[in-house]
């Protein structure tokens, strides 16, 4: 039995409904999977829906971007917290906004460049509270002035490229603790893509409970490494495909499926009750 714990669909950057995303879960042959859009939880109660049809163990689950102390960029999935809780919605709701005033700056950076694109252009083409840039790529792609979403990261989108404009993150350690605040479980994503292991003593200081070993874009040395450094420091271990649909041509879901005992780990931590650090917890709703 396997699983894949990071998925993305519409409401965020992938281009799957979780309809879809739950029937080629299905067909892989997935026993658990979990949804990991990137700063909002629209799709959780869609994903219950479509995964119970089919039989699917549901974590929800939701990727956070945040900056580590030495101003890396890192990526926390929040696993089994409350999607209801209010204090964690509302950072939600206020990094939605931050995603939509960059994609309006970034835009701005196109114009001045002679690329007439318009933000409703984007914003039609996302339909979700949570845009980012493949959405200005795929906008690009229809609007003829790229051939590709690749060509659009290349000459205006990547950090450096004319028209990229670099987005507000809270500080990994807020990011613990909010996730914590919610009932949940703080996972560092794709370790390998943020050449930062000199910051995971840290996180794990400051309460992070896992480590993403396994993922789409990690060697096999990759992954034992980090599997010793989760051992080092009594971190579970996760991982999955980091599937966002079609965005890159194929779909990436079956491509990393981690064996269902490291879920089940996930889950036994998920039931130890653990106070959030230095922030009092909020009464869940209900």
């Amino acid at each position: 039995m396997f699983a894949d714990l990071h998925l993305h669909t519409r409401f965020s950057d992938g281009t799957y409904s979780p309809e879809e995303l739950a029937s080629e879960a299905a067909r892989h042959g997935l026993r658990a999977i979990s949804l990991t859009d990137h700063d909002t939880v629209e799709g959780v109660p869609h994903m219950v829906d479509a995964c119970g049809r089919r039989g699917i163990e549901f974590i929800p689950g939701c990727e956070l971007t945040a900056q580590a102390r030495n101003g890396a960029e890192l990526h926390i999935l929040a696993y089994h917290f409350n999607s209801a809780h209010p204090r964690f919605l509302s950072e939600l709701q206020r990094y939605q906004e931050v995603r939509q005033e960059r994609i309006r700056q970034m835009v701005a950076r196109l114009n001045e460049l002679g690329v007439g694109l318009t933000a409703d252009a984007v914003f039609a083409i996302a339909g979700c509270r949570a845009p980012g840039r493949p959405h200005i790529a795929r906008a690009l792609v229809q609007a003829g002035f790229c051939t590709s979403p690749d060509e659009a990261f290349d000459r205006y989108l990547k950090m450096n490229r004319p028209a990229w404009v670099p987005k507000a993150k809270m500080s990994a350690a807020d990011a613990i603790a909010l996730i914590h605040e919610a009932g949940g479980l703080a996972v560092m994503a794709h370790p390998g893509l943020n050449r930062s292991d000199d910051v995971i003593g840290q996180l794990a200081a400051d309460g992070l409970d896992g480590i993403e070993c396994y993922h789409s874009r990690h060697t096999p040395a990759d992954s034992d490494r980090y599997r010793a450094i989760a051992a080092q420091h009594d971190l579970l271990v996760t991982g999955g495909s980091d599937c966002h649909g079609m965005n890159k041509g194929r779909p990436l879901i079956g491509g990393v499926m981690i064996p269902y005992e490291l879920v089940e780990k996930l889950n036994q931590r998920a039931r130890v009750p653990r106070p959030a650090p230095g922030i009092p917890p909020l009464p869940t709703p209900g």
